[in-house]
């Protein structure tokens, strides 16, 4: 895969950033590098290599997946000044 002159400039103007035509041509050429280097790494053999979540090995630090807090809709609106159905009731702010 590579990039042209065209791709370039309409990914320019797609993120509304102005390139002269002096600097899409530099980024031809830069894009390309990127791309090259990309697909060198996409030749690396990965086969029996495990995802790895460090540069150490560690074991992730998990929580169990419980619900430790909750219904407590009364105690969050205790001390606000008008509630509706433990809703926040607020003046209206826009006409």
């Amino acid at each position: 895969m590579s990039v042209d002159l065209a791709t370039v400039k309409r990914v320019a103007r797609l993120a509304r950033i102005a390139v002269t035509e002096e600097d899409a041509n530099r980024m031809v050429g830069e894009l390309n590098g990127i791309i090259d280097f990309v697909e060198q790494l996409n030749e690396v053999d990965v086969a029996g290599v495990e995802p790895m979540t460090s540069v150490t090995p560690m074991e992730m630090r998990k929580r169990a997946d419980i619900v430790t807090d909750g219904d407590k809709a009364a105690e969050v609106v205790a001390n606000a000044p008008s509630i509706d159905h433990n809703f926040f009731l607020v003046p209206k702010v826009v006409e």
